[in-house]
């Protein structure tokens, strides 16, 4: 018993060890108790035992099934506890309107709310629906045309996992398999996994992108994955000098953990090229359509919180004082902040002055402006429901 205890604890609270492929080698051979290795495809939804492969005389006879518009289909349904370990799929049709049109939710020990609620590109990373080849801790697309999820989500009574098409086109083909332990005895202790989706790309200047809106209970913030749609009026100036703010428990006006940039955050730095990493990376750089898709992990350093959690990056961008100027000249609106140079650092909101008087410092001017974000956040909670919202509507998603 103390070992099968030792395990779970391992596999579920400490579970981040399991997924960045850190695993003790003697963990590899030695056999728990009370285990059951389980896998729901449309071959053998739910993972029943000897069920599989029935149809066409077990000859490939449902690999896939479409998705009709309207329709929801249950992935998984499982009673009792268990740990869903991986989720793979795939379907024809990956435009971005698509991938932001299907709906996946996931529901743990019979709540009526899900604690996944997001569009299904977004929750495998592919913040834009633009899905390329990359590999990380949490998720991974080998050749750009499937999406799998390696992050461990624990459960005592149950689990349920739905994909709903609420586009206005039937897929075709959808294949999907979830990989799972059921178990004899529930995991003590455990927090539950949440993910939520939030867009924004409008507002007074000066307003943060909530990447996590407040989030009440005890858990721990597990990530982000963050798509933006530069707006064309900012020109060629950069938009990333945004810094990232964790609130955490009593922070109310200043958060506890308050970055320095957008390409900061990632482990980059001086703008943000493609690059992807098991903790941080950038899978799309678009400079030409002006779009930027990126994630980070907090695999390494855990960030905790015991009573409420909000992560925002802030909505500034950066350019030379006669780009940020010429913006002002053309009515673009923006709010310049600071200037840099080589001599010296002028803080604008705290000394205000106009960037047209000659007394004014030259160099590199940040300035609140706005654009269009998407963020899909990963938590873990201490309780299967969440305060959250429920995913916005579909013509929101997809515009």
């Amino acid at each position: 018993m103390r070992f099968r205890g030792n395990f779970l604890r391992m596999a579920v609270l400490a579970g981040v060890v399991l997924f960045v492929g850190r695993v003790a080698a003697q963990d590899l051979y030695t056999m728990p108790g009370g285990q059951q290795s389980r896998m729901s495809s449309f071959e053998n939804l739910n993972g029943l035992p000897g069920a599989g492969g029935k149809t066409n005389h077990s000859a490939k006879g449902n690999a896939f099934e479409p998705l009709e518009v309207g329709e929801t289909k249950t992935l998984l349904q499982s009673n009792g506890a268990g740990i869903v370990q991986r989720i793979w799929l795939t379907l024809r049709d990956r435009a971005p309107g698509s991938l932001r049109a299907l709906r996946l939710r996931m529901y743990w020990d019979g709540a009526s709310k899900p604690a996944v609620d997001v569009p299904l590109g977004d929750f495998f990373c592919t913040a834009l629906g633009q899905p390329v080849a990359f590999q990380s801790a949490l998720f991974s697309n080998p050749e750009g045309r499937s999406f799998n999820c390696y992050i461990p989500m624990p459960y005592k009574k149950g689990a349920k996992i739905t994909l709903s098409n609420e586009g206005t086109s039937r897929v075709d083909l959808l294949f999907f398999d979830i990989d799972f332990i059921s178990l004899a005895t529930p995991p003590a202790n455990i927090l539950y996994f949440h993910a939520c989706w939030h867009r924004a790309s409008a507002g007074p200047l000066g307003t943060d992108f909530e990447l996590l809106p407040t989030v009440t209970g005890k858990g721990r913030f597990l990530g982000v994955n963050v798509g933006v749609n530069v707006d064309a009026a900012y020109g060629q100036t950069w938009w990333g000098e945004g810094e990232v703010k964790m609130y955490i428990d009593a922070d109310t006006a200043y958060p506890t953990i308050n970055g320095t940039g957008a390409e900061d955050y990632i482990g980059t730095g001086w703008g943000e090229g493609t690059f992807t990493q098991q903790y941080q990376g950038c899978y799309l750089a678009d400079t030409t359509k002006r779009q930027y898709a990126f994630y980070r992990f907090h695999i390494p350093d855990a960030i905790y919180f015991y009573r409420q959690f909000r992560a925002t990056i802030q909505q500034i961008g950066g350019g030379t004082d006669e780009q940020v100027k010429q913006l002002i000249a053309k009515g673009v609106r923006l709010q310049p902040i600071t200037i840099a140079n080589d001599t010296g650092f002028t803080r604008l909101l705290d000394q205000p002055q106009s960037l047209n008087n000659p007394k004014t410092p030259k160099g590199w001017v940040n300035f609140y402006r706005t654009d269009d974000y998407a963020a899909t956040a990963y938590f873990y909670l201490d309780k299967p429901e969440s305060n959250l919202k429920e995913l916005a509507k579909v013509e929101e998603r997809v515009r």
